[in-house]
């Protein structure tokens, strides 16, 4: 079994890491996000039942389904409601995403990297699922421009940028255009698979 070199993007809100996922997906790579995996998550009628208790039926939508929107804004003010949280997903999150990495190395042609945007990847340990670490940064100034979420208030959860980009394989200040953002992943894929 073949395995893809398995690559993280993180780094802080508002940096570029959606952008830098859907570039890899353009230079070749099977990609999914952490956020596409909690989306999942949370239309399993077991982690929707947990959710709900613990947080209340105003985070459950008109669809019967979790509005995402709703749960940030509940958690966001209740440090207790969000580590349940995170207790609760960070661990399904992680079995998702090692099943869908395994299932492409099942592959009759696998891809030879995927790659995962994963925000809280140093912060919880996660770092040693993977390969390969891309750290995508930016100024606050600049992220919080880009950003619709609180960047001041979310920032105080995440390890300082400096400390990302030491302990990165890869690493890119993310403050010119698109096209210099998806110039960084071509250099990087070719890195990653030469030849």
């Amino acid at each position: 079994m073949s395995r893809p070199v398995a690559v993280a993007i993180t780094g802080g809100i508002g940096s570029g890491k959606s952008e830098a996922l859907k570039a890899f997906a353009r230079h070749g790579a099977a990609t999914v996000s952490s956020d596409e995996i909690v989306h999942h998550l949370l239309r399993q009628p077991d982690v929707k039942e947990k959710v709900v208790a613990r947080v209340g039926n105003g985070v459950v939508g008109p669809d019967g389904e979790i509005d995402r929107a709703a749960l940030g804004t509940a958690v966001f003010n209740d440090r207790e409601a969000l580590a349940f949280l995170e207790e609760l997903l960070h661990p399904l999150v992680s079995a998702e995403y090692l099943k869908w990495r395994d299932d492409l190395a099942r592959l009759p042609d696998p891809p030879r990297v995927c790659v995962t945007e994963v925000p809280l990847l140093y912060e919880v340990g996660g770092e040693s699922r993977f390969d390969k670490v891309v750290v995508i940064s930016a100024p606050t100034k600049l992220r919080r421009a880009r950003s619709q979420l609180t960047v001041d208030e979310r920032d105080s959860r995440f390890l300082p940028e400096k400390e990302k980009v030491a302990r990165a394989d890869f690493a890119f200040s993310n403050i010119g255009s698109l096209e210099d953002l998806d110039a960084f992943v071509g250099s990087v894929m070719r890195e990653l698979q030469p030849g």
